[in-house]
């Protein structure tokens, strides 16, 4: 099974499907753990009866089916699948509007989900889920890639209210992928994932949804950042090392 992450962690995103259902068919034992463990590319649904698409993942899936946020309802039809409390779904419903808005704001585009379900320690746990196509055939804005997509996994685990106070534990997965074809620049593919965790004690009077939405801002900025300086700021400083831009490259050469 360690092994068997390992493997995992080196692979690119846009791999992780292929080499999971490998790993499946070697350690059928270690499905759970694995299908539990491993982030995989996100996948979009659409419900028929509301008209919207929703996101799949292993927090709204049992069995063969997944739960809509919108419809409340499995894909397909499934008889005893488990469902949030009525004061719960008020929330999934709140949440979901609101970060509809946030994803629009700050992706111009894509498709955001959030799900909701009580655990065991008297609390809850909250998944926000957004996924943003970037490539030309894309129906978002902003779609200059040959094939692009940026997958974010926020999961919020809600402790119980202890005088006005909760304890709210954020683990956060960002996997991005992207491919160019351009006459100027040539075939360019970059794949990648980051994860980070944030606890935090907060004040409840303002709303759960309130310091749920303020943490995953500060942890997606602060993830954009790491990006931004691991995976492109490296390929850029080792690109203009290897072929330095010819304005510069007479400086770095040495004389014949």
């Amino acid at each position: 099974m360690e092994a068997a992450m390992g493997l995992l962690r080196r692979m690119p995103p846009k791999q992780t499907d292929t080499a999971l259902s490998a790993l499946l068919s070697l350690l059928p034992q270690h499905s759970s753990d694995l299908l539990s463990q491993v982030d995989q590319p996100l996948q979009v649904l659409y419900d028929v009866d509301c008209g919207k698409e929703f996101i799949l993942c292993e927090y709204n899936r049992d069995a063969d089916s997944y739960r809509s946020p919108w419809s409340n309802k499995y894909h397909p039809p499934l008889e005893d699948g488990p469902y949030p409390s009525s004061e719960l779904r008020k929330l999934e419903i709140e949440a979901n509007d609101i970060f509809s808005v946030y994803r629009d704001q700050y992706y111009e585009g894509g498709i955001s989900s959030v799900y909701m379900w009580e655990d065991e320690n008297e609390g809850f746990v909250a998944c926000f889920l957004i996924k943003k196509d970037g490539s030309k055939t894309a129906h978002g804005r902003r779609g200059y890639l040959e094939e692009g997509a940026w997958d974010a996994i926020h999961v919020i685990q809600v402790g119980p209210e202890w005088e006005g106070t909760a304890r709210y534990c954020l683990t956060s997965t960002v996997m991005l992928s992207l491919t160019t074809d351009d006459e100027s620049a040539g075939t360019f593919s970059l794949s990648g994932s980051i994860r980070r965790q944030m606890n935090m004690d907060l004040e409840v009077a303002d709303g759960h949804l309130c310091n749920m939405g303020k943490m995953i801002e500060e942890m997606e900025s602060k993830l954009r950042y790491s990006l931004d300086q691991v995976y492109f700021g490296k390929t850029k400083e080792m690109v203009c090392t290897l072929r330095p831009p010819s304005e510069v490259a007479p400086t770095r050469l040495p004389d014949c």
